[in-house]
């Protein structure tokens, strides 16, 4: 078989349904290869960036790595923004990129990059596949790679003419993925900490996502009676109405907050690299030296110790490790108890929304507690980057039976990508994606892919007429120094008609909860554009209490 038949039957052995792309002459063979899959779905996307978004919505929804393709330079440049947010997020995304013949490497050739030094940064590894005889080996580990460790993006890099050369070798099995099992002294190590601790916390992090690993999250807590607060962008792990729901940290959690979180006597940090969102810009736990012991517990030793003196640090599956850990009986439970509940007496008022309506436009926030009471209990939920989300993040009761992706690369242009490829992967599942009016016209095209493959997301995009969260760190900084963050947007309305989607439009004075459950209630892709309030420029502040005047 040519070299592009030997990836196309790689790709289906590692059960991939679909791809994205945006086709390149540089693959040529590869597009020609894939005519004939019955297996694979080639999704032909208008931009690279949103191809990359949504194979990196997809890695995060199923779990396992996604692929896109992308053509050779400014191909490859487009894409290179989805895998910063699969580095970033922990997320494995395969990206298959053209390259320049052999015979032109090193000569400067047109679009030639030396994808080595372009990804070397942030893709866990890079190979360029110069012998054509190598490519089973290479297509397998690249998604071992991906998966293994801290999952991440891998770069996979043809060359032209390797893709017309015949392989004779065969293609491997796909590499099972190793998981570090706990040593049993850890286990005990940690069960002894959780004994002697009165008011033990646990951070839980995007690695105990899925069904098993909210199942037992949920068991531990319960069984040791230990509040959960869920680190950045990850609500959906856990039951925000259970009486151990600590809330969420993330960006715009308050010190009272913190402080509450602080009068820990014992924190455990499983499933996250502890960043500086999840950490509060690293002031819980504080580094380098935490107030209150820390047990950091992850499958890969890389973040373990390297911001905070950790005072045990266990290298293993924190799923398998908590599991092991519900069959130990707790201690100090009245305490553990009362602490959790003075933790909810600041969680339960702060997520109810209540705000006075603004003049210059709609409360985003109101249209955020209509899509709660109106969307289906498991509803998958896409975040962009922008104070809209703050709405979802502050206000919205997720639980297990949702699915949250956002990005903590914080990149906008994520959530129309997202919603089409989740809409794809889960039809039976509502998606709605919210989305700033900047965001929207980064990646929004992206609606013509969910139309041409017949994916149905709703998508709701605050208009508010700037780059919002640009102008609250101005006028925080820079009171009434307004500068380069005013959009002057086309009507969104008829943009988004233009695509074929059916359009709900939202101002001031509407019926927001009818104009909201008749959206939800439509078939096929819809967008509710709202025209939103710029005054009421967050969930956490306003323009005037901003600039000191209320």
């Amino acid at each position: 078989m040519r070299a592009a038949d030997v990836i196309v039957k790689a790709l289906e052995a590692q059960r991939l349904t679909r791809l994205y792309c945006v086709p390149g002459e540089s693959y040529l063979p590869l597009l020609d290869a894939l005519h004939d899959s019955k297996a694979l779905t080639t999704i032909v996307c208008r931009h690279e960036s949103g191809a990359g978004f949504m194979a990196v919505a997809e890695a995060k929804l199923t779990g396992r790595p996604a692929c896109f393709m992308v053509s050779r330079g400014p191909g490859a440049t487009n894409g290179s923004i989805a895998l910063h947010v699969a580095e970033q997020d922990a997320v494995p995304v395969l990206m298959l990129v053209g390259q320049v013949s052999r015979d032109e490497r090193g000569r400067g050739a047109f679009q030639e990059i030396d994808y080595s030094q372009f990804f070397g940064g942030i893709a866990k590894a890079v190979w360029e596949i110069t012998e054509a005889e190598k490519v089973p080996e290479i297509m397998v580990r690249a998604f071992a790679r991906a998966a293994s460790g801290t999952p991440g993006p891998v770069v996979v890099v043809l060359p032209e003419d390797v893709l017309d050369d015949h392989v004779t070798r065969p293609l491997p099995l796909p590499y099972p993925i190793s998981r570090p099992h706990a040593a049993a002294g850890d286990v005990e190590a940690v069960a002894d900490a959780l004994e002697q601790a009165r008011r033990p916390l646990l951070i839980a992090g995007g690695m105990l996502r899925g069904d098993q690993g909210a199942a037992v999250l949920a068991e531990f807590a319960r069984a040791q009676t230990v509040p959960v607060a869920a680190s950045w962008k990850n609500q959906d792990i856990f039951d925000n109405g259970s009486p151990l729901y600590a809330g969420h940290l993330g960006v715009g959690t308050p010190k009272a907050h913190v402080d509450t979180l602080a009068r820990a006597d014992l924190v455990i940090a499983a499933g996250t690299r502890l960043g500086d969102i999840a950490s509060q810009n690293y002031t819980f736990p504080r580094a380098p030296d935490p107030e209150q012991p820390l047990i950091h517990i992850y499958p890969d030793s890389k973040p373990i110790g390297a911001v905070f003196r950790t005072t045990l640090g266990v290298i293993a599956d924190p799923v398998e490790l908590l599991s092991a850990l519900t069959r130990h009986r707790p201690r100090h439970v009245e305490e553990r108890r009362a602490f959790a509940e003075s933790i909810r007496s600041f969680v339960e008022p702060f997520s109810r929304f209540t705000s006075p309506e603004p003049t210059d436009g709609v409360d985003f926030g109101m249209v955020v507690q209509a899509l709660e009471e109106a969307a289906p209990a498991d509803a998958i939920l896409i975040t962009d980057a922008g104070n809209f989300s703050s709405w979802l993040h502050r206000h919205w009761r997720l639980t297990p039976r949702n699915r949250l992706l956002g990005m903590v690369a914080g990149a906008m242009g994520f959530a129309v990508p997202a919603a089409v490829a989740a809409a794809l992967e889960a039809p039976s599942r509502m998606v709605i994606a919210i989305v700033g009016d900047g965001g929207v016209l980064m990646t929004g095209q992206e609606l013509a892919t969910a139309m041409q493959y017949g994916a149905k997301p709703k998508i709701v995009i605050s208009d508010n007429g700037s780059y919002g969260t640009i102008r609250t760190h101005q006028e925080r900084r820079f009171p009434r120094r307004k500068s380069a963050t005013d959009l002057n947007n086309p009507d969104l309305t008829q943009w988004a008609r233009s695509f074929g989607a059916e359009v709900f439009t939202i101002a001031r004075g509407d019926d927001v909860r009818a104009k909201v459950r008749g959206a939800l209630a439509a078939d096929g892709a819809t967008v509710i554009h709202v025209r939103s309030s710029l005054e009421a420029i967050s969930a956490f502040t306003t323009v005037r209490r901003l600039r000191g005047e209320g």
